[in-house]
């Protein structure tokens, strides 16, 4: 990656604070923004422009130039392929929040540009990189569990419902609960046990906002992997407003030899930092420390730019986007509204 440092990036459609996690990175390693463009009128570029000191602007071609080797986008869900190619077309890798696809059609224009292979696309699966998970794919690695038994993630967010712009309510535009939360599990479940995904069922609910009809708020998956491996992916948004966080995310792994518990969020009577719980045949209970993974997401994306080994691929990211649209098409949605 020699001489990139000199280089820029941009951020072209700003939905969503997650593409806050790239600005900073990207600053922090020594590269400048160009500015953030966004076309729809929201607040959230200018408090990103402001807390980092980043221009706003409203050409989207100054954040294409010469200069510009690199593109975030956090656009409106549905809108991101667009983003994407218009990436391919000037030669800017692009790094997306997730989902980067939310139907079938996405889906099949996220894989050609991949096949196509003139850019590298990056897409914010973070929680490869959260210091729990990966202490756990650490001591799965090393056999420390034994044989994968079965896997639950639970994924509860706060909805902070007047906040949220309107298409996030349209499932067309956001993709719904199921593609936007759980394509980080489909994810890690790939990538914890080293297997591909065989089966989905599972129901989406929806029991509150009837004005907002394809808005539901709750999934609970049944997963099924190679080797007979069986995973529970639950989200909602019912945190409820005086939690101690916007989720109290938590990951069971159960092995022949161990079972852990990641609280991901902490425990709000103990502290607020992640919790890695494991216990193990014949020995007692323990807290393990987390471990840091190795770079950031945006520096992993980077080497992978650079011709380096990754910890996420393209091949990744159609994947766990791909389970995310199957499952969509799968799962059984129950709707209290309808008659």
């Amino acid at each position: 990656m020699s001489g990139m440092s000199e280089r820029q990036f941009s951020v072209i459609g700003c939905q969503h604070a997650h593409i806050g996690i790239f600005i900073d990175e990207m600053l922090k390693l020594g590269y400048s923004c160009a500015g953030i463009y966004e076309e729809e009128g929201c607040e959230l570029p200018r408090t990103l422009a402001d807390q980092y000191g980043v221009p706003l602007t409203r050409n989207k071609e100054e954040l294409l130039g010469e200069n510009v080797a690199f593109v975030g986008c956090s656009a409106i869900n549905s809108d991101k392929l667009d983003v994407i190619e218009l990436c391919e077309s000037r030669g800017k890798h692009v790094m997306v929040d997730k989902p980067a696809a939310v139907s079938r059609e996405g889906l099949e224009r996220l894989k050609a540009v991949v096949e196509r292979n003139r850019i590298q696309i990056g897409m914010l699966l973070t929680e490869r990189f959260h210091p729990a998970i990966y202490t756990v794919k650490k001591q799965i690695e090393k056999g420390a569990l034994g044989d994968i038994v079965t896997i639950g993630m639970r994924k509860p967010h706060r909805l902070n419902a007047a906040s949220r712009p309107e298409w996030f309510y349209s499932k067309r535009l956001s993709g719904g609960i199921l593609i936007d939360l759980l394509v980080h599990d489909f994810d890690l479940l790939r990538w914890l046990t080293g297997k591909e995904l065989v089966t989905i069922g599972g129901y989406v609910g929806k029991t509150i906002m009837p004005e907002h009809p394809t808005f539901y708020n709750s999934a609970s998956l049944q997963v099924v992997l190679e080797d007979s491996i069986v995973a529970q992916l639950y989200a909602d948004w019912h945190s409820p407003v005086g939690g101690w966080s916007w989720g109290d995310g938590r990951i069971f792994v159960t092995g022949t030899d161990s079972f852990v518990e990641l609280r991901l969020h902490g425990d709000p009577l103990v502290g607020l930092d992640p919790v890695v719980i494991r216990s193990t045949n014949g020995e007692s209970v323990e807290c393990l420390p987390a471990l840091e993974p190795p770079c950031t997401i945006t520096q992993d994306w980077l080497r992978r730019i650079g011709g380096e080994a990754s910890m996420i691929t393209h091949d990744d990211i159609v994947k766990a986007t791909e389970a995310t649209i199957l499952a969509d098409q799968a799962v059984t949605y129950l709707n209290r509204f309808e008659a």
